[in-house]
């Protein structure tokens, strides 16, 4: 009788953790953003160790991810904001901009992607359009405005 209940309760408890956890794909639009934020940070870390090659690596990882997510939910600015930010740190400004623009056009004051098109038009020598973006963010009381206004100033120096 003991080997059956044992049996019996595996058997439950089995189907339940399946029943919880989807398919394991991972293949849920969140699961898509919140794998996708995982290889930034981690391509992050790398930035700052000097392993630029592999971090490019990671971030296309990353936005094939957030791309993913994107096809899911399309009125999301902050899955926007990570596919320009991929983009970008994979060296494809053209992509990262219309990105960044299209996430502006849902939300005109996301503090993210203000910061980080403004990192772009200093990338890319516009600084009148990086001052744009850091006038949108000047009343935000923000990291977000301390980190372009920093960047804009010392933008002979490669910190973004």
């Amino acid at each position: 009788m003991k080997k059956i209940l044992v049996l019996f309760i595996s058997t439950f408890l089995s189907l339940n953790v399946f029943a919880a956890g989807g398919d394991g794909g991972g293949s849920s639009d969140a699961s898509m953003y919140d794998e996708g934020i995982k290889l930034v940070k981690r391509a992050g870390k790398l930035e700052k160790k000097d392993k630029s090659d592999k971090a490019k690596k990671i971030y296309s990882q990353a936005f094939k991810k957030f791309e993913k997510a994107y096809s899911k939910d399309k009125k999301n600015p902050d899955i926007l904001n990570y596919l320009g930010f991929t983009s970008r740190k994979s060296g494809n400004f053209t992509e990262a901009e219309d990105y960044y623009l299209k996430g502006l056009s849902i939300n005109p004051k996301h503090n993210g992607i203000n910061e980080y098109l403004g990192e772009l038009y200093v990338q890319t020598n516009r600084i009148d359009k990086a001052n744009e973006r850091l006038e949108v963010l000047k009343t935000c009381n923000c990291k977000e405005y301390q980190e372009l206004e920093l960047i804009i100033k010392t933008r002979g120096t490669k910190i973004y």
